[in-house]
């Protein structure tokens, strides 16, 4: 199963800053997926990077879930983010970036 019309993955990253952002609708059941995949990908690897719950000010149909890691864990990071994209089965990200 390809999760990718359902989730869209955005990666950035920059020197000493990584984030992976998971946009999707307004759908609670995608939602508590996402937040399980990372609570999963967590006890796995005993990372714990910042999560991020957002809804779009104008557009409340729009949220989107982030995972942010500092100069501490970015060079782990990556292989977190990957993880995560495994268990949602997304196996693309979006090119915007």
């Amino acid at each position: 199963m390809d999760n990718c019309n359902i989730i869209k993955a955005h990666i950035r990253m920059e020197e000493k800053y990584e984030r992976l952002s998971l946009t999707f609708g307004d759908n609670e059941d995608v939602k508590k997926e996402i937040f399980s995949a990372i609570e999963t990908v967590k006890k796995e690897t005993g990372l714990n990077p910042m999560i991020i719950d957002r809804i779009a000010e104008h557009e409340p149909q729009i949220q989107s879930i982030s995972i942010e890691c500092s100069e501490d864990d970015c060079r782990v990071c990556g292989d977190f983010f990957t993880k995560v994209l495994h268990e949602l089965h997304i196996d693309k990200c979006e090119e915007d970036l």
